[in-house]
């Protein structure tokens, strides 16, 4: 197994873990999440194909979704509301 398809492994349990911290302490660890994943996605494109990009592609959308939508909100000028 290559080293970005590991670092990719690593990266979902770390995103996992994240995901179970109170909201609040999920800032830090999932903004640096959210940093790595698409050099992880690219770095696996370009070793493996695109297809295997299109593949992490996806499941980051789906497993970063609200962030991507909170910061979506934000380049339009919305203030959205943060979580209590």
């Amino acid at each position: 197994m290559s080293i970005p398809v590991l670092l990719a492994i690593l990266w979902v349990i770390a995103a996992t873990v994240t995901a179970m911290l109170p909201i609040r302490r999920q800032y830090a660890p999932g903004v640096i999440l959210l940093l790595a994943a698409p050099v992880l996605i690219v770095w696996m494109g370009a070793l493996h194909g695109w297809w295997l990009a299109v593949l992490g592609l996806a499941a980051f959308a789906s497993m970063m979704r609200r962030p991507l939508r909170y910061l979506w909100r934000r380049a339009r000028g919305e203030r959205p509301e943060l979580p209590e």
